[in-house]
C-alpha cells in the first residue's frame, strides 16, 4: 500500500490556485542545474477557516500562502544527485493560530551502470496542515520517507527490480482533533518491500508490474497494526508528450492484525494524468481508491474513493481560463461491538472551482480563483460548506 501511494500521491487539498502554464527558469552552474520557483496563492478570503458546520457560525478571514522552492540536479561522475527544498508559509490575518511554516526537503542519488542501477531517496517534511479529507484541524506532524531500488536490465527494454520503502508519521504531542490525541492514534511506521518488472515502450514511457508486502506498526495504538499485500500495474507516460503523468491500478488485500474490524480486499487506483491538445487546452484527471486511517479508534480506517477533473483553456493570447470539479467518498469500517454515531457511515466531499489567469511570460502568471467545498455526512457535526476566493501569483513550474 505504501509503495502504491509513493507512485502517485493525490493531495487532498482544495483552493490551491492554478500554477500551470509557468515555464521553468533553470540556472546552470557547471554540472549543477538549479530550478527556482515561487508561488503566492490564496491571496483572499477563506469563508470557513475551521470547517465549522453552518449552525456553529463559520469564521471568515483574509489569508495567503507563500511557497518558495528550488529543485537541483548535480551530475557527479557517472551518478546524479537530486534535491528538492521548499518552505510553505501560511498566513491568516485574524486567526493567528492557523498560521504555519511547513518546510520540506527531499534528497536522491541515482547510480546507473550498464546493466544494474541503484536509486536511493530520502525526505523529511514538518507540516501543520489538514492531513486529509477527514481531519479538519491543522495538525503539526513530521513525515519521514526513505526508499531504495535496485534494478537489473535483463533484456534490451526489460528491467527487473527490488524495492524497499520506509515511512514514518509522528504527530506533535499537542495535536488534537475532536478531543482525540492524534499522536496516540496515528503515529506509525510503514515498511514495504516489493518486486517489479518494467518494460520500456519508448525512451520515456514504461509499463510496470509490482508485487509488494507492507506492514503498518502504530507506536501507541497496536489495535490499528495491519498487514497488506498488493499487486498492481503502472503506466508512466512521456512527461513531454501529449499524454503525461501516470496511472496505477491494482488489487489490495488489507487486514488488521487484531480481529474485530473487517479488512479490505479489492481494487486500488492512483491516477495523475493530463492531456494537452494543440497547445491550448489541457485536461487533467486525478483519481484515487485506497485505504486511509481514521482518527477514530472505533472506525479505524475508511476507503477513500474519488476523482478530480480540471480543464484549462487558452482564451486570447496570454489569457487562460480553468474550471475544476471533484468528488470524494469516505466509506468507514466499524470495529465490532464499538459504539459509533452512525454504523458504516459514508461521507461525501465535493469541490467546484474556476478562475482566469494572465501569463506575463518568463514563467510568471497572475490569476484569480474561486473554489467551493462541501462535505455531507450522516453526523451533523461533520458537515460543512466553505468558499474561498482570491488571487495567485506564480513563477517557475
Amino acid at each position: 500500500m505504501a509503495l502504491l501511494l509513493a507512485l502517485v500521491r493525490a493531495t487532498p487539498s482544495w483552493a490551491q490556485g492554478d500554477s500551470s502554464g509557468a515555464g521553468p527558469r533553470q540556472l546552470r552552474v557547471g554540472p549543477l542545474i538549479i530550478n527556482p520557483t515561487i508561488s503566492l496563492v490564496n491571496i483572499g478570503i477563506d469563508q470557513n477557516v475551521f470547517n465549522d458546520p453552518a449552525d456553529q457560525d463559520p469564521k471568515s478571514d483574509f489569508t495567503f500562502t507563500l511557497t518558495p522552492a528550488v529543485d537541483m540536479r548535480l551530475r557527479l561522475f557517472r551518478t546524479v544527485v537530486t534535491a528538492d527544498v521548499a518552505e510553505e508559509v501560511v498566513w491568516y490575518q485574524t486567526y493567528s493560530s492557523e498560521r504555519s511554516l511547513n518546510p520540506s526537503v527531499r534528497l536522491g542519488w541515482q547510480v546507473p551502470f550498464n546493466r544494474v542501477s541503484f536509486t536511493i531517496n530520502g525526505g523529511r517534511a514538518s507540516l501543520r496542515d489538514r492531513p486529509g479529507f477527514e481531519i479538519d484541524s491543522r495538525a503539526r506532524r513530521t513525515e519521514l520517507h526513505y526508499d531504495g531500488r535496485v534494478e537489473v536490465r535483463v533484456l534490451s527494454k526489460t528491467f527487473f527490480g527490488v524495492t524497499a520503502v520506509r515511512q514514518q508519521v509522528a504527530y506533535d504531542p499537542n495535536a488534537t482533533f475532536l478531543f482525540t490525541d492524534l499522536a496516540v492514534e496515528l503515529n506509525r511506521v510503514t515498511t514495504t518491500g516489493g518486486l517489479a518488472v518494467r518494460q520500456m515502450v519508448t525512451p520515456l514511457t514504461s509499463i510496470s508490474l509490482t508485487a509488494s508486502r507492507s506492514q503498518d506498526h502504530f507506536e501507541f495504538s497496536s489495535l490499528r497494526d495491519s498487514n497488506s499485500t498488493s499487486l498492481f500495474g503502472t503506466i508512466a507516460f512521456d512527461p513531454f508528450g501529449l499524454i503525461r503523468g501516470s496511472a496505477t491500478v491494482g488489487y489490495l488485500d488489507f487486514t488488521l492484525v487484531t480481529p474485530g474490524v473487517p479488512g479490505y480486499q479489492g481494487v486500488t487506483v492512483a491516477v495523475n494524468m493530463s492531456y494537452v491538445a494543440r497547445g491550448s487546452t489541457t485536461l487533467t484527471v486525478t483519481g484515487t481508491r485506497d485505504v486511509e486511517y481514521s482518527y477514530d479508534v472505533n472506525q479505524p480506517y475508511y476507503l477513500l474513493s474519488g476523482a478530480t477533473v480540471s480543464i484549462r483553456q487558452l482564451l486570447v493570447r496570454q489569457v487562460d481560463g480553468i474550471v475544476r470539479a471533484g468528488a470524494q467518498q469516505l466509506g468507514y469500517r466499524d470495529r465490532a461491538g464499538a459504539v459509533v454515531a452512525v454504523a458504516d457511515r459514508v461521507d461525501h466531499v465535493t469541490t467546484y472551482g474556476g478562475g482566469v489567469g494572465y501569463n506575463l511570460g518568463r514563467g510568471t502568471r497572475i490569476g484569480f480563483n474561486v473554489d467551493w467545498q462541501n462535505r455531507i455526512s450522516a453526523v451533523d457535526a461533520r458537515q460543512f460548506k466553505g468558499l474561498r476566493y482570491g488571487f495567485a501569483v506564480t513563477y517557475g513550474s
